[in-house]
């Protein structure tokens, strides 16, 4: 059974049990600024577990495209030296938004995995929540007691935050045998290569909040079980770049890279999977830089140019992959066929100027060990500089400094890369405390704020929330700075680039105009005079500015168009900045702009404006 056949056969099991078959959200998030990347099937379906958006089925399946090379979940490293880790995989999944919960989770798993995919039910371990005795009953249905392990919190007890939907859930793991480990059970396998988690399912059937977990009204189901995985199990492989669609991504490499798999398996693995990532991101509208995803992607890029470069390729080679991916992938992702040459000129353009920065690291490199020789030490420091700033692995300095006779200071490069990782955890940390609990408390119990403002740019309102320091107050004094909650509001959002509308709401100067949770409108500024709840005030929008500012936000979907005529189809948005004076446009591109076409941009937007045609507006989403 191939890769293929194994998707089918998973969704149409389900479609026939009544989900409604969702297509793949992109790999990169359009609408989740906490994510780097989509790293699990329950991403595009966020809002409905949270309770904020409803769709016209309470039952889905997918099989989702994920990366998990940065944040929260990050296999990049692990890639090329175990049997089953990937940056880019398939989550095959199935959920319920209320419907069904424990009883038809379990069955559902098990006929899958007995039933469809005809795995030994003698092979297939469970484990539980430790607390969760539901969940061990239910599976003493189907399996034994001595193939039913309890795990605590870290492995068995699913979050999607510090806040919201979370529960207990449960794992199917399959025994590979003892050529793996000697581990007598998954309590033992410390290292997970032996019992190999296939399939997780979640019980999403709390709410944490601030002061601890409540029940949720309806308890949801959020399943995941890698594709790549279930294959290895199905085409009986012990590693997942054995099954047949990573063979054949091999064989292609072969021919490429002019050198025999058997020989270098790590190498081959490495770069196998990341085409995968790199590929499938690019067709997603990822660009590669030096900030944020655009890095994870470029550190992606550079790791499968260092194994080529093992391997003898002194030229650029990774872009002549994309066609083979195509070849096995483009048939169910045809993203990948219309995206061909965006791909390949992205990847050859970062490949070849990787290369260069090799070329001019080579001499800092040497200086590097020459310091080194009197101490016979290369410096932990150094060597993190080497790798965070060069991207050259830490094995291949390893192996530079053997052959010199000279030792890495191994402490303290992890010390140095545990320094930066907690920076980056930080980071990360950061953006997931834009949460705002009390925010999203205050939608749930008087609903989403409602928008006026395409029809009047003034109107009376009522004040139904005031936010001071942070907190709900009833009173804003005046001088105080503070938030305003109006029942209605002609006063526009910053959203997607563009700054938010200033004005008046009587006593209070709206400085600016935010939504820091989805459904919500704050009037940010300062009081003039005494505000309390529930008073009926005068919301005025500033009519010059706004009007400014509808010109540069017209212009620069003007300007979207005009760079798509120029510079092909693929231009995508990445983002952008509308003010009343000026507007900036952020778009993917492998190369800049020359200055014929800067000018022919020019010359088409201002052709377009002259015409000037009527504006419509859509609000969508």
């Amino acid at each position: 059974m191939n890769v293929s056949q194994i998707r089918d056969k998973f969704i149409h099991y389900f479609v026939a049990k009544g989900h409604t078959h969702v297509a793949s959200s992109p790999v990169i998030p359009q609408d989740d600024p906490t994510l780097m990347f989509a790293n699990a099937g329950m991403n595009q379906f966020k809002d409905i577990f949270l309770g904020k958006e409803q769709r016209s089925y309470t039952r889905a399946t997918t099989s989702q495209k994920c990366i998990r090379a940065g944040g929260k979940h990050n296999d990049l490293d692990d890639v090329g030296y175990t049997s089953r880790h990937l940056t880019f995989f398939e989550m095959l999944g199935n959920f319920s938004f209320g419907d069904y919960f424990k009883k038809e989770a379990i069955q559902f798993a098990w006929e899958v995995s007995t039933e469809v995919f005809l795995l030994d039910p003698k092979k297939i371990f469970v484990s539980v929540f430790e607390t969760d005795d539901e969940a061990y009953d239910l599976w003493l249905n189907h399996v034994p007691a001595n193939q039913i392990v309890r795990f605590g919190a870290k492995q068995n007890f699913w979050a999607m935050g510090d806040t919201g939907p979370c529960g207990p859930c449960t794992e199917l793991l399959f025994d590979r045998g003892e050529r793996f480990s000697s581990a007598k059970d998954p309590y033992e396998d410390e290292s997970g290569e032996r019992f190999l988690e296939f399939w997780n399912c979640v019980f999403m059937q709390f709410d944490k909040g601030p002061h601890g977990q409540v029940l949720l009204k309806k308890p949801s189901i959020d399943t995941g079980m890698g594709l790549e995985r279930i294959a290895a199990l199905k085409q009986g492989v012990d590693n997942v770049f054995e099954i047949d669609l990573f063979q054949n991504l091999i064989r292609d490499a072969e021919k490429i890279l002019s050198r025999r798999y058997e020989d270098h398996k790590v190498a081959f693995h490495v770069i196998a999977d990341h085409i995968r990532s790199l590929s499938f991101a690019i067709a997603d509208g990822a660009i590669l830089s030096n900030v944020d995803r655009g890095y994870v992607l470029r550190k992606i890029l550079r790791r499968a140019v260092q194994f080529g470069r093992r391997l003898g390729q002194e030229d650029p080679f990774l872009h002549k992959m994309v066609l083979p991916l195509i070849h096995q992938m483009g048939s169910t992702y045809p993203e990948l066929k219309k995206e061909q040459s965006h791909i390949e000129e992205m990847i050859l353009n970062e490949e070849e100027g990787f290369l260069r920065t090799l070329k001019r690291s080579g001499g800092l490199l040497q200086k590097a060990f020459e310091e080194a020789k009197p101490k016979n030490l290369l410096e932990g420091e150094v060597a993190f500089k080497l790798k965070d700033t060069y991207g050259i692995p830490f094995d291949e300095l390893a192996l530079m400094a053997k052959d010199m006779s000279i030792k890495i200071d191994t402490e303290g490069y992890l010390k140095e890369e545990e320094r930066a990782k907690e920076i980056s955890r930080k980071g990360f940390e950061v953006k997931e405390q834009l949460s705002m609990e009390p925010l999203l408390e205050f939608v749930q119990q008087h609903g989403p704020s409602r928008f006026v403002g395409f029809d009047t740019l003034h109107t009376n309102a009522t004040v139904i929330g005031i936010l001071h320091n942070g907190q709900f107050v009833d009173t804003l004094l005046k001088g105080q700075s503070g938030s305003l909650i109006l029942d209605e509001t002609p006063f526009y959002a910053e959203k997607g680039g563009q700054i938010g509308d200033v004005g008046s709401i009587s006593a209070f100067r709206v400085d600016a105009t935010k939504t820091p949770v989805k459904g919500l409108i704050l009037h940010e500024g300062t009081a003039e005079d005494t505000l309390v709840l529930s008073q009926v005030v005068s919301a005025k929008v500033d009519y010059a500015l706004r009007k400014e500012i509808e010109k540069h936000h017209t212009a620069t979907h003007i300007l979207h168009w005009a760079l798509q005529q120029v510079a092909g189809p693929q231009v995508r948005q990445q983002g952008s900045y509308v003010a009343a004076n000026r507007l900036r446009f952020d778009y993917n591109a492998q190369k800049p702009l020359s200055d014929e076409e800067l000018k022919l941009i020019e010359r088409i937007c201002n052709e377009k404006i002259r015409e000037n045609l009527a504006v419509t507006t859509y609000e969508l989403g």
